[in-house]
């Protein structure tokens, strides 16, 4: 797929007829069946299921940290075994370290992989630019918005560089007015930046707004009921909010949420 401003290619993770079953209290849970995708270089794919569908699963399996209980996911052509330094996760809060200042908490993964510090260094005050925050990199976490706190997350899931960035309904705890604002900061930083991302929401309207993609998954376990294209022209602003295409979109996805869809 292409989109205006965007190129994408090969694919950068991958999952095939992956299974995934877990043991709680409760007994075993499967929790994703005969899942199979692609995600290519510089797309950006939206997840959007019912609550508890196994979406965080997914992240979690992409991530390193919940292996396949059968099938492969796959992160540039090899596949997931473990944690790996060329993924970056946003978190739905912001998790800053508060006795740290802004530029401490970006560089956090550069310390923790063994990076070269001062070119971390050098590449956080250069997100940090991206994020219009180049002023507060000594500043403190309760010093900030809850956006600039979000800012300051995305920017510590990209400053070692990684291959994949996955978010976990990072603006979910924001309220309406900076959630909006924060989608189109977001949507600028991945055109700025070019990166891959999974992103897990629960707003059609913001999956819309992002994506060059959404999958639509169903109750646990989590299948892909539907792969839709994004095909709205970037860049994406408020007033794209308001087109009839938006809200076209929006509405066959919600569709698919109906009992009637079940």
């Amino acid at each position: 797929m292409h989109e205006r401003g965007i190129k994408v290619g090969e694919p950068v993770f991958q999952t095939k007829n992956l299974d995934v079953t877990y043991s709680s209290s409760r007994g075993k849970t499967k929790a994703l069946e005969d899942f199979t995708t692609t995600l290519e270089k510089g797309e950006f794919l939206s997840i959007l299921g019912p609550s508890g569908c196994g979406k965080s699963t997914l992240l979690k399996v992409a991530a390193g940290l919940l292996p396949p209980s059968s099938g492969v996911a796959e992160l540039d052509g090899r596949p997931i075994t473990g944690p790996r330094r060329d993924v970056g996760i946003v978190f739905q809060q912001a998790t800053l370290l508060p006795w740290q200042n802004v530029i401490d908490n970006i560089l956090l993964p550069i310390r923790t992989l063994g990076m070269d510090l001062d070119k971390g260094r050098a590449r956080a005050r250069e997100l940090l630019e991206l994020m219009g925050l180049e002023k507060f990199e000594k500043h403190y976490p309760h010093e900030l918005s809850g956006g600039m706190q979000q800012r300051v997350g995305i920017a510590r899931g990209l400053v070692h560089d990684p291959s994949l960035l996955l978010m976990d309904e990072p603006f979910a705890a924001l309220d309406a007015m900076t959630r909006e604002h924060m989608m189109v900061e977001l949507q600028r930083i991945w055109m700025d930046t070019r990166k891959s991302v999974i992103f897990i929401t629960h707003s059609i309207p913001e999956a819309v707004f992002l994506s060059s993609r959404v999958l639509v998954l169903s109750p646990r376990p989590a299948r892909i009921m539907r792969d839709v294209n994004i095909e709205l022209p970037l860049p994406r602003t408020e007033e794209t909010m308001g087109l009839p295409a938006f809200a076209e979109l929006c509405a066959e996805l919600r569709a698919m949420f109906s009992p009637r869809a079940k």
